[in-house]
């Protein structure tokens, strides 16, 4: 090439800097604005910070430029994308740019990597050019500093502290050599004591279980699997990551550790993981409601209030994956009186089927009858009569609103057992005032309704529509069949809405799935009549059948199939959502 060829090349370099240099400017001008830095990283203090020795050469190798973030000591010259800054000899860039053009090329540059990413020990000039050019790849010289925390190209300079910690951590409890898979980041500083925490407790309760000294990396991976990833199973499972994008799974497991003990001590209950989990999901969609959907609560009275959408408790029970006994802890209202006691004794009965807790529950009006004489009597009778059949169970006083209570607590019980003394009755305006009314519209939970009676729950009848409630009365229906090993009764009463022998398949269909054979029928008539009559008629002792149907303003001014069983029954109802 002519000299006067070079020189036009060197021009041409020359203005190409230029206007590297100008965007580099712009972009120097935007991260001041939005505070985001544009700054290499610097390889010293990555390697401080992180605590790092040595490293293995690798020898040459393509890499992705997009993968270098720092340099050894240059990394104020350039921008994080390898613009050239002012400090930047512009001869000296328009030097290598020609020669990276020319015949003969440029030779690779040197890199240490730490992790994913790559810091230039020689050669920023042909990294700015080649990246300058639109490359991909360059070649390099490459030494591998090891990190046991990972290092990815996104890395800025603020997330170094984070990365540190959790080096640190992992220098610690060295989980990445025993759990491979483990990814323990998380996105605020100062939290890894609190997984330091949580491993030194689970150890000592190991010790004490064992009767023995638990090594602490033995403690470290009982930890992570029997603790850490079952929760994270659930998060996954609920889908709860997605609410919160810029969080991580260690986050969310860090937020249901630490709002357990305040669950607990609002509820006065034990509180399980995929409860806790889901008071996170219902924050996060009760933070970003609409402006509409705000308003309607305001305005909405409750007893048109239309609870949580139905399969919601059947999802958090599945992402727990323990569906061994469904009704671990059930909640029983109770007032005191005489009656009052027949749903404890219900509940007695179903607890030593399904193994349960049981939590008793007495509201109060006024924050001071708590301590009253009266109530501390009912707190007292409820866990003598679970003691007398060795169930454990407590109760539990508050004051407020009984339905809004009971609702509540409800959220971290699986079913509520209710005595069922003055059922809705069936003129509108009497609904809207109907505690038990409202309490089936809202309680996020199946409720039993119990008759001034005592069902041994020996053989079921599921009265079953199709519709999204029906369905969860179905899941239910084929769970205590199944466990409890009694007989089932379906009955679907045609309404002139929906294909009665469509439904019957599909009943049959999903009981048969489960390994359950009942009997079918398909009649007419008045529904909640026909439901009974079969109840009798079949000697069943129970009834199992979906909540409320229609919206509830029209379930109000149209009437209800549940409300006429439950007012005409002998036999426990249990309602399902």
């Amino acid at each position: 090439m002519t000299d006067q060829g070079n020189q036009s090349d060197f021009s041409s370099a020359l203005d190409d800097f230029q206007r590297a240099r100008n965007q580099a400017q712009l972009k120097q001008l935007l991260a001041r604005l939005t505070g985001e830095s544009t700054q290499l990283l610097s390889f010293d203090e990555v390697r401080q910070m992180l605590r790092l020795q040595g490293g293995i050469e690798r020898g040459l190798k393509d890499i992705r430029l997009e993968a270098i973030v720092g340099s050894v000591g240059r990394y104020s010259d350039f921008t994080r994308d390898f613009l050239p800054g002012k400090e930047i000899n512009p001869q000296r860039w328009a030097r290598v740019k020609v020669a990276a053009n020319g015949l003969i090329g440029l030779p690779p540059i040197e890199v240490y990597q730490i992790g994913n990413t790559y810091f230039v020990q020689d050669g920023n000039h042909r990294v700015s050019v080649a990246r300058r050019e639109g490359a991909q790849y360059i070649q390099a010289y490459v030494t591998e500093v090891y990190t046991r925390a990972p290092l990815n190209p996104d890395v800025k300079p603020d997330d170094l502290i984070l990365i540190a910690e959790y080096n640190q951590f992992l220098e610690q409890t060295r989980l990445n050599e025993y759990r491979s898979e483990a990814d323990l980041r998380v996105t605020i500083p100062g939290r890894y004591p609190r997984l330091i925490e949580h491993i030194e407790v689970h150890r000592h309760f190991m010790g004490l279980e064992l009767q023995r000294e638990v090594p602490y990396q033995e403690a470290v991976a009982h930890w992570y699997d029997t603790v850490y990833l079952p929760v994270v199973q659930i998060i996954r499972n609920l889908g709860i990551l997605h609410h919160f994008p810029n969080r991580t799974e260690t986050d969310l497991y860090l937020w249901i550790a630490e709002h357990r003990s305040e669950l607990e001590e609002q509820f006065g209950l034990p509180v399980r993981d995929e409860y806790i989990a889901g008071h996170l999901a219902r924050a996060h969609n009760s933070a970003t409601a609409s402006l509409f959907s705000r308003l309607r609560d305001l305005i909405l009275p409750e007893a048109l209030e239309g609870g949580p959408r139905p399969g919601q408790w059947r999802e958090q029970r599945l992402a727990a994956r323990s569906p061994d006994h469904l009704f671990q802890e059930i909640l029983v209202p109770v007032n005191g009186k005489e009656d009052g006691w027949y749903a404890l004794s219900q509940a007695i009965e179903l607890a030593r089927r399904e193994n349960a807790s049981l939590y008793g529950l007495h509201v109060v009006p006024q924050e001071s009858d708590m301590t009253s004489e009266t109530a501390l009597a009912i707190q007292a009778e409820f866990e003598r009569r679970c003691q007398e059949n060795n169930l454990p169970g407590r109760l539990v006083l508050s004051a407020g609103d009984v339905v809004e209570q009971t609702c509540l607590r409800a959220t971290v019980t699986d079913l509520v057992i209710v005595n069922l003394s003055y059922p809705p009755a069936p003129q509108p305006l009497a609904k809207l005032s109907s505690g038990f009314h409202n309490l089936i519209q809202r309680c996020p939970r199946p409720v039993m309704a119990t008759p001034q009676t005592v069902s041994a729950l020996n053989r079921a009848l599921l009265a079953f529509d199709g519709s999204p409630k029906a369905r969860e009365a179905l899941f239910i229906a084929a769970y205590v069949v199944g466990k409890w090993q009694i007989p089932i009764s379906v009955v679907i009463v045609e309404d002139g809405v929906r294909n009665s022998a469509e439904v019957l398949v599909q009943a049959r269909s999903y009981l048969e799935e489960h390994g359950i054979y009942a009997e079918y029928r398909i009649e007419s008539g008045n529904v909640g009549e026909t439901i009974l009559s079969n109840c009798r008629n079949d000697e069943c002792d129970f009834v199992i059948l979906g909540g409320y149907g229609l919206a509830p303003v029209l379930e109000v001014v149209l009437g209800s199939t549940v409300d006429e069983v439950l007012r005409k029954s002998c036999q426990p109802v249990l309602v399902c959502r």
